[in-house]
């Protein structure tokens, strides 16, 4: 997108503008409701990823006759390789997780055996928050998992349909890419007040979900070297090790929520061996927690100048409102709104 600058937007609003948040508005709300919002972030990642190398490309291969024949091969193939890659990466991620050393079903079968097998460890007073056995348990994740089965689309139609959107939406973010890369827009007033609202979510998602994935990768160096190499030399080996390091990764990607989801996935497998492991797992994960804390304002609160407390009231409320889905999409809906409200001195 084109360089937004303060002065381009701090004036008063226009009927175009007004006209265009109207629209903005419905369209993020009609993706959240028809379910498209796999497909509108896998369009802005490989629109966002393109921007960013074509650059450095551009440094390291300088063309010494520069056309738009020539402009267009260029990002084409980068284009062809960001989806390739993104599109591999999707792929061997989910064959590991479906795997026997990834599967997500054997581990929650082992959660619910570890949580059966420490009862006899826990104190009374943890025991009347826990399922009274493994049957209990597994069927609180079947219940749960029927009642949220169109929010999480992962099995049969759901998933082959999503994962069309993903392709579908990498496609499109790359051929705006190569358009942007190629073209000189020259909007009317109408299209460039829309041009600008799209460039303020294309700039939001980049701010949050690219802080996200460093948060997210640091988080999983941390956890890796706990349960990979700290627990192993002290003699523990705990199950699964890998299964869970890749879904602490992955729920890493959703702010906040993510890390209690991988904790209480860690500190239950932890029970496997003493309930002693399972604190210290917990007093491990609450040090780097609070590390990653001051870490996480100063990436993401750098980013989108927002705290933890609002982005957990932006969460809540779009999972009041959307289910899971809205979980995913509140960071960059709130940075969205606030990146409006900022650039017109209104925050």
């Amino acid at each position: 997108m084109a360089k937004i600058t303060q002065e381009s937007l701090v004036a008063k609003a226009t009927g175009y503008d007004i006209a265009a948040w109207l629209i903005t508005g419905i369209a993020l709300f009609f993706v959240l409701k028809f379910s498209l919002l796999p497909a509108l972030l896998a369009g802005l990642l490989v629109y966002q990823l393109v921007h960013m190398i074509t650059p450095y490309i551009s440094r390291r291969f300088p063309s010494k006759r520069p056309s738009n024949y020539s402009k267009i091969w260029a990002v084409g193939i980068l284009v062809f390789i960001v989806v390739s890659l993104l599109s591999l990466a999707g792929a061997g991620l989910t064959a590991f997780l479906r795997s026997d050393a990834g599967s997500l079903t054997v581990l929650l079968a082992k959660m619910a055996q570890i949580l059966e097998d420490s009862r006899k460890i826990l104190p009374s007073w943890l025991l009347t928050h826990l399922p009274a056995d493994a049957l209990t348990f597994k069927e609180m994740l079947t219940t749960w998992l029927r009642t949220h089965a169109g929010e999480l689309q992962v099995v049969g139609k759901e998933a082959g349909r999503v994962t069309a959107h993903i392709l579908i939406g990498m496609i499109v973010g790359g051929m705006l890419a190569l358009r942007e890369a190629v073209t000189v827009e020259h909007f009317k007033p109408f299209a460039g007040a829309l041009y600008m609202r799209c460039a303020l979510l294309s700039d939001a998602f980049k701010r949050v979900v690219f802080a996200q994935i460093r948060i997210s990768a640091i988080n999983t160096f941390f956890t890796a070297i706990y349960l990979a190499v700290v627990l192993p030399l002290m003699g523990i080996h705990l199950p699964l090790v890998k299964t869970m390091i890749a879904i602490t990764f992955v729920v890493g990607l959703i702010p906040v929520i993510g890390n209690l989801i991988s904790n209480a996935v860690i500190v239950v497998v932890s029970l496997s061996q003493t309930l002693a492991v399972a604190l210290g797992s917990l007093l491990y994960l609450v040090i780097i927690h609070k590390f990653e804390y001051f870490l996480n304002a100063r990436i993401v609160g750098g980013q989108i100048r927002a705290n933890a407390w609002e982005l957990l009231i932006a969460m809540l409320c779009m999972e009041a409102a959307f289910g899971l889905i809205g979980i995913v999409a509140a960071p960059i809906y709130y940075a969205y709104i606030k990146a409006e409200l900022r650039v017109r001195d209104l925050i």
